[in-house]
This record gives C-alpha cells, structure tokens and sequence, in this order.
C-alpha cells in the first residue's frame, strides 16, 4: 500500500524557515502545517509551490468551550477547500464543560466539515482521546462519519493511563483512525518528554503499518518530532534528525508495503 509520508512542520522546532527547502531537498512532497490568518493564505500557497509541496493535512483551533465554535472554524473549512485538504487536524478537551457538550460541539463541527467535505482528525490529546480506550469512548459518543482521530504512535505512550504499548492502544482506535502521527518514545513510563528520531524509541512502527493496512487504511503519515527534554540542537542537527527520521519511515514502509 502507498502512503503519503508527510512532515509536521513543528519537526524543525524554532528553524522552520528553511523548513520547506530542507524537505523538498529529501523528497518528501507532503506537509502538515497550521491554518494561516486570512492574510497569510496567499504566501502559504506560494511557499508551498515554490518547494513543490502539498498540505496533506492543516492544523486548526477548535475550541469546544465556545458556544460558536462550529461558526468559526468556517475559515479553516474554506481554506482547507482552497488546498484542497481533506482533513483537519484539531486538538481538542472538555477543560470547562461536560464531556457531553463537547461531544455536541465535535457533531456540529463535524456538520460544518461534512458540507464542505473535510474530515475532522481529533489529536491524541486529553481528555477526549488520550489514549485507545478514551478515544473509542470519545468516538461512540460522537458518533459523526466526519469526526475522526489522529492516532499519535508515541502520545499514547506518553498519556498511558496503565501498562500498554502503542500496538494495543492501535486496536482500540483502529476502526476511526483517519490520520496519523509518526512519533516515536524513548521514556521508561508516562508523561516523559522523550520523542528522539524514528526508530530510536519503542514504537514498533511495522506492526503499525501492518495493522492499518489491514484495515484498508489510505490516509497520509505525518512525521512529528518532538525531541527529548533537555537537548539543546543546531538547525543542522534539527535537519538531520528530521532527514534520519524520513529515511527510516522510507525503509520500514518499503519492507512491510
């Protein structure tokens, strides 16, 4: 199965300047970026030509404790249309309000989406999907063909509620996964900020890979490198990470597809 391998741009943590030249240097054609002010559209789309890159998933606010959320994602809906991006990568809680009205909020958000046929990637973050078990959970409750979830390999380790690794938090998930997040961990239990270069940590990506071509998954992958607590990198050393990462998820794609 064909992927598209695509690169969260915060992987370049402060240097995301020469970002687009840098992965247009690796051949990697797909990026996530987040959703640009009404005027910075314009530059984004020429950036993007210019590198030979594609959006293959934007990152949007959406705030359930607002009563109007649904109104005002309408600007992120319209330029993932311009993109012509699919999906919308949204991190999302209930910080404030019952899980109930913000399973409300995420159907009428998913409302908006559908009519503008996009999807809705809920981040693996709390309280809503921290983990396989909440974001099932989240999913039934929600119940929208438009809202889905952006299964992160390594949150799920970092947001562990019990002993578990990433395969088993996959299965939970598996059946609403519409995006993912290549990230990797190196920490001994939970809430370590420990996200090194793929295949420097735990996750066994083949297994990943295999499961959700199991599932007739044709979503993109999106590399998002998020370093270790402590370090202190160069923009080259930020760049051969990301590069090292790539060729990785290159090699373990190619030796499952």
């Amino acid at each position: 199965m064909s992927y598209r391998l695509a690169c969260n741009i915060a992987s370049y943590g402060s240097y995301r300047e020469n970002a687009f030249a840098h992965l247009q240097s690796l051949g990697v054609r797909y990026v996530e970026v987040p959703i640009p002010p009404k005027d910075q559209v314009n530059a984004l789309e020429e950036a993007l030509e210019q590198h030979n890159l594609t959006a293959s998933t934007l990152m949007a606010d959406c705030p359930l404790q607002e009563e109007d959320v649904a109104e005002k994602f309408h600007h992120a809906l319209h330029v993932a249309n311009r993109f012509g991006v699919g999906i919308l990568f949204v991190s999302v809680n209930s910080k404030g309000i019952t899980k109930e009205i913000a399973y409300e909020r995420l159907r009428q958000v998913g409302d908006a989406a559908a009519d503008h046929g996009v999807r809705i990637a809920v981040e693996t973050h709390p309280d809503l999907a921290n983990n396989g078990r909440v974001s099932k959970e989240t999913m039934e409750a929600v119940d929208h063909p438009a809202v889905g979830i952006n299964f992160d390999t390594a949150n799920v380790l970092y947001y562990a509620d019990g002993p578990t690794d990433t395969i088993e938090e996959l299965k939970k998930t598996l059946p609403w996964v519409i995006s993912v997040h290549l990230k990797d961990y190196s920490g001994t239990g939970p809430e370590q900020w420990a996200f090194p270069t793929l295949g420097q940590g735990h996750v066994n990506f083949r297994e990943v890979f295999r499961l959700l071509e199991g599932r007739g998954y044709d979503g993109p992958v999106t590399l998002e490198i998020e370093g270790v607590q402590g370090e202190e990198l160069s923009e080259e050393q930020m760049q051969e990470r990301v590069a090292e990462s790539v060729r990785y998820a290159r090699s373990v794609l190619e030796e499952v597809g």
